[in-house]
């Protein structure tokens, strides 16, 4: 059994996330110890392990949550799973399309400023367009 602090340090998850993750019922909460420190098993850490590389691959709470109960349900859902990933595979796709637009937008608006200008276009354009 580990305190927080090695379940921590062992799952790369923050502390504060752990504590966080268990008000919000993502985690069970782990038992206490007669001290009334929470206590980890090597369970509980390989969890909090999924967890963290669910959100390293930018996947939403939600789903990543989705994504744990599948794991430790009766029977994988593999289907389920493949659905859950091609969703969010669309909406990255579709967050790098706004981040260019973006790039292209501030390229645009950058390419017009002069160095030296009493007047910024650049701010001009922000001011003017709607």
């Amino acid at each position: 059994m580990f305190e927080i602090g090695e379940a921590s340090r062992q799952s790369g998850v923050g502390i504060e996330t752990i504590r966080y993750y268990e008000r919000e019922g993502i985690v069970p909460k782990p038992v206490r110890a007669t001290n009334n420190r929470r206590m980890f098993s090597a369970h509980d850490v390989g969890r909090l392990r999924f967890l963290k590389k669910c959100r390293d691959l930018g996947f939403p709470l939600a789903d990543t949550k989705t994504l744990l109960s599948l794991t430790e349900g009766d029977e994988e859902d593999c289907r389920s799973v493949k659905e859950l990933a091609e969703l969010h595979i669309f909406n990255v796709r579709e967050k790098i399309n706004e981040l260019k637009r973006l790039e292209a937008a501030l390229n645009e608006l950058t390419a017009n400023c002069d160095s030296g200008n009493v007047s910024c276009p650049m701010l001009s354009k922000l001011r003017t367009d709607q």
